[in-house]
């Protein structure tokens, strides 16, 4: 790998992505360096990781942790900032070679923005950036010339597998782990509660995506951020399930070719891949052995137990500002659950009641987006609050 080492903001750092992104850094300090740490809210967490890799400057958004984190680190000459808009300036003035946007939904769309217009590497793991504006966000990808390498592992799969091709795609195949109820009777995902959907068999992530991927919304979102991410048609993203979480996501060529990329489950990989592409380096993940792993099994969909799914790829099929709409809807269904106001089965009947609330834009702008955002969000709390 080239010798200049390479500088990361992290927009996250105390989330499943940005702790992960830190112990990659840490391991390769000779070829990474922090210059950029924000968080929202956990200022203790975010105080240690400062005081470890001393980037020069950090972001909390709370304000009331304002004083705490600046008398933390003042002393060690680290400037510290609050809010959203000091992100989205010190990420336009930061010297960071690559932006990881691990910012937890909507609000990791407004700072990413800030990094394509000045021209950063942005290694996204915040997908709703792309589910609320996709069209928007390459077309300023393209004009800034700031490239998108994708951290999530499915899209970071089928990304490898493009490497060196020279031609379109018949299909992607995004692979799915089938989250906690995989097998579960319908009838017993009505009285899931929040403790079992926050068990994911394979992933350690945050409970927003634990409980997206619990009810194949997360699945959802990637169909989507595929489509803008590679260009495709929503009908050439297909989605298989496959429980062992060993082939990542797979390619379909138009000589009938699939190629596939394989790995052990750990988000550790597609991070460092995307802080040091184009080139490899050492990573102590555990190595596949072929002769011990048994049997590789996959599985159709089923959308009547996920209908999140379904409303997702429905979405999608619609354009405009549908997925935007969808996204805000989720984003507060999902946090009702988590705070015990709504069940397992009422998400996806809530989401579709609200993205229906929403005026549909088909060719929507920036101010557009922001606004279904609010209005999806609105519609959402409204529904909920009529059910109780």
């Amino acid at each position: 790998m080239e010798q200049r080492k390479r500088s990361v903001a992290i927009l996250g750092s105390t989330g499943s992505i940005g702790t992960q992104t830190l112990d990659v850094i840490s391991r390769n300090s000779d070829l990474f360096e922090v210059d950029l740490l924000t968080a929202n809210n956990n200022s203790t967490l975010l105080i240690e990781q400062a005081l470890k890799f001393k980037p020069n400057n950090v972001v909390i958004c709370n304000p009331s942790s304002y004083d705490e984190v600046n008398d933390a680190l003042a002393p060690h000459y680290i400037k510290v900032f609050q809010g959203m808009e000091s992100i989205c300036d010190l990420v336009q003035s930061s010297t960071a070679d690559i932006v990881v946007t691990a910012m937890v939904g909507f609000s990791g769309l407004q700072p990413t923005i800030s990094a394509i217009k000045a021209g950063k590497i942005i290694a996204l793991s915040n997908k709703e950036t792309l589910v609320a504006a996709g069209e928007i966000i390459m077309s300023l990808s393209a004009e800034y010339g700031s490239p998108i390498i994708p951290v999530d592992s499915e899209h970071s799969a089928i990304f490898q597998a493009l490497q060196g091709e020279r031609t379109r795609p018949e299909k992607l195949l995004l692979t799915a782990s089938g989250g906690p109820f995989l097998h579960t009777p319908i009838e017993e995902l009505y009285k899931v509660t929040r403790d079992e959907a926050l068990k994911h068999p394979r992933w350690k992530m945050g409970p927003k995506v634990t409980l997206d991927s619990a009810t194949l919304m997360n699945k959802g979102l990637e169909v989507i951020e595929a489509r803008w991410l590679f260009n495709m048609d929503p009908e050439c993203i297909e989605v298989v399930i496959h429980p062992q979480s060993i082939i990542q996501s797979m390619v379909l060529f138009e000589d009938g070719c699939v190629i596939a990329q394989l790995s052990s489950p750990d988000m550790r990989l597609p991070i460092q891949y995307a802080l040091s592409y184009p080139y490899r380096i050492p990573l102590d993940t555990p190595r596949i052995n072929f002769t011990e792993l048994g049997e590789l099994t996959f599985y159709e969909p089923d959308k009547e137990r996920f209908p999140c799914l379904a409303i997702a790829e429905e979405a999608l099929r619609s354009g405009g500002n549908a997925t935007c709409a969808m996204n805000g809807a989720n984003e507060i269904a999902v946090e009702a659950f988590l705070r015990e106001k709504i069940g397992f089965m009422e998400i996806p009947d809530i989401i579709s009641k609200a993205i229906a609330k929403v005026p549909f834009i088909e060719k929507p702008t920036l101010d557009d987006i922001y606004c279904t955002n609010f209005a999806a969000r609105e519609a959402t709390e409204q529904i909920i609050q009529n059910k109780h």
